[in-house]
């Protein structure tokens, strides 16, 4: 078995050695766009790849059509940068066509999905229930124990939170390598994660990798099934994604369509969720040049079947629905630049905790001995932030570093068309679908 793997493994190598990625990058085909055709012997994997790298470099893509029937793969991006402008940088233009082209290596994989050794800082992946002040917790711990926070991001969702933190020892700069003090870290950090709730498990997980911080905090909370609501949660249905799935007997395709207000790395988002759940997407169509998105998939499991039961195609709805929301930044959006030192992360959450607001959304970066963090901050209570708790916050850490942004988000969306439409429909000579009745509509 190992020496068939391997002699497949081969094969596709000189398959693709054979036949390079090739990128082609227009800014005369479409009025308002950069257009990205990218052809690529086809894998498993490799339309999260392309998207990955659009989505890394904060790109918008407003229109995709993906086609990656048999051994080819076929991919058209309409991108714009965060302003709506075509991109015009050559160092960006260069950068996609190293990345995605022959030099990519896309033939031994972009492997910053997967995960790459580092001994510039430890990671920590943490799992377990959310409750408020539980960021501040943490980090007070890792202050204790001499960590310095380096990077991390925190996501919430439907009660659970999940963290990919990156640590330093505090006098050496560098990575901890020490087995018993980071046994002695994990220890703590589990305990503090518990709490007292001991329905839901609680992880902690060091390592000395560097992996792709968005995928993996996907990949954590999917494990934590954080998709999952408990009896009697009483939802917004207007707030949900329209999310729907048919399947198309003639073809053996199953057909999900997303409906969602719009809003950067939501087609990251999706993609990456059908990817870690083992399905491959053969056609897709992406529109989001308005204010709602529109995401047409056309896919199979990878042993080649469409979906066979009701359960598995409600899985994948209550799945995509999770992966959409994760990302929603509910609350304030606070942004704070200081000089980086031990603790910075610990007292600021201790001041938002001391305030009765609540983290729903974080990320820590640190540039040049800079710390660059931006916080998404609740109510505990469930209150909208009062102006004079924050104006009292920034007296706390400084008016000059701790800026607010905007307003708390919207909590109201407008109404969606639940029609089912399929705009690859008339690419495919027969039109049969088998509606299984787990179509989700909210108007």
């Amino acid at each position: 078995m190992s020496f068939s793997n391997d002699m497949d493994d081969e094969y596709e190598k000189l398959f693709r050695r054979l036949n390079p990625p090739r990128v082609v990058i227009d800014n005369e085909a479409c009025k308002n766009a950069t257009v990205i055709r990218v052809d690529s012997a086809n894998k498993h994997v490799i339309l999260l790849e392309v998207v990955q790298v659009l989505t890394d470099l904060n790109l918008i893509i407003t229109k995709a059509y993906i086609s990656s029937d048999g051994g080819w793969f076929m991919d058209v991006f309409n991108v714009t940068d965060q302003d709506g402008n075509k991109i015009t940088d050559e160092s960006i233009l260069d950068y996609i066509r190293k990345s995605l082209g022959p030099e990519s290596c896309f033939t031994s994989s972009m492997r910053s999905i997967g995960v790459k050794p580092s001994m510039d800082h430890t990671a920590i992946e943490l799992t377990g229930s959310d409750r408020p002040g539980l960021l501040s917790e943490v980090s007070a711990v890792l202050t204790h124990l001499k960590c310095n926070v380096v990077n991390a991001e925190i996501w919430t969702h439907n009660t659970r939170a999940a963290a990919v933190m990156q640590v330093t020892d505090e006098e050496t700069g560098s990575a901890i390598t020490d087995p018993e003090r980071l046994s002695r870290i994990k220890a703590l950090l589990c305990n503090v994660l518990r709490g007292s709730n001991h329905s839901r498990g609680a992880k902690t997980v060091l390592s000395h990798g560097v992996t792709h911080t968005d995928r993996r905090l996907h990949q954590m909370m999917l494990a934590d099934r954080d998709y999952e609501r408990a009896d009697g949660d009483v939802l917004d249905e207007k707030q949900m994604p329209d999310v729907n799935v048919v399947n198309w007997c003639d073809k053996d395709y199953s057909v999900v369509t997303i409906r969602s207000k719009d809003r950067p790395k939501l087609l990251f988002d999706t993609v990456c969720t059908l990817t870690d759940m083992d399905y491959v997407v053969f056609h897709a169509n992406i529109d989001a040049e308005g204010p709602e998105a529109y995401q047409e998939y056309y896919i199979r499991h990878v042993d080649g079947s469409p979906m066979m039961s009701d359960a598995e195609r409600q899985r994948v709805i209550q799945c995509l629905e999770a992966a959409i929301e994760r990302r929603v930044s509910e609350g304030l959006k606070l942004e704070l630049c200081a000089t980086d030192k031990t603790g910075l992360l610990s007292n600021v959450t201790r001041i938002f905790r001391e305030n009765s607001l609540t983290v729903t959304r974080a990320e820590v970066t640190t540039r040049a001995g800079k710390a660059f963090n931006t916080f998404y901050v609740r109510d505990a209570s469930g209150y909208p932030v009062d102006a004079r708790t924050i104006d009292s916050i920034r007296q706390s850490i400084g008016q000059t570093i701790l800026e607010v942004k905007g307003s708390p988000a919207d909590s109201k969306t407008g109404s969606q068309d639940s029609s089912t439409r399929f705009l690859f429909s008339g690419f495919f000579k027969s039109r049969s679908f088998v509606n299984f009745g787990l179509v989700r509509s909210y108007s």
